[in-house]
């Protein structure tokens, strides 16, 4: 009887809506900054992460945020130096960006992995405007970025 309660219980569980899920949510670094091991400048220094990387939002506290980077590492970095500005970066090993959000598009221009490109709209059918630092514009492959 108590396994059966458990059962009913979990199936209970699962089938309400999920009411505290919500999008993951993403920031871009403003400057240079250091990521930390600990949610304090006396933590340990692991690396600096560079201006415009994208980085996962994984806990926020007053002015500490625990981050995931593109390779799967966690650490922290200070609130002060993330932005709102949305940026992805490059995962596949040649990216080619098309002048529109087609496969069979003209090549506005190729980059290559780890390069970030600003994020210029919303992504739909699989296609994500985006802005390279050099000015170019054009339409990737959401499949072939990371930081959506």
């Amino acid at each position: 009887m108590r396994t059966q309660l458990h059962v009913v219980a979990l199936a209970a569980a699962l089938a309400l809506p999920a009411a505290g899920a919500h999008a993951i949510d993403y920031r871009s670094v403003s400057e240079p900054a250091i990521l930390f091991d600990s949610p304090s400048d006396k933590g340990k220094r692991l690396f600096i992460v560079a201006a415009g990387t994208p980085l996962e939002v994984v806990v926020s506290l007053d002015k500490w945020v625990k981050v995931r980077d593109a390779g799967g590492s966690i650490n922290w970095i200070e609130r002060r130096v993330l932005t709102d500005k949305r940026t992805v970066m490059v995962t596949s090993a040649r990216a080619v960006v098309r002048q529109r959000p087609a496969a069979d598009a003209p090549v506005a221009f190729e980059t290559s992995k780890d390069v970030v490109l600003e994020v210029t709209g919303s992504a739909s059918e699989g296609w994500l405007p985006v802005r390279h630092k050099d000015g170019a514009n054009g339409y990737v492959r959401v499949t072939e970025v990371w930081g959506l």
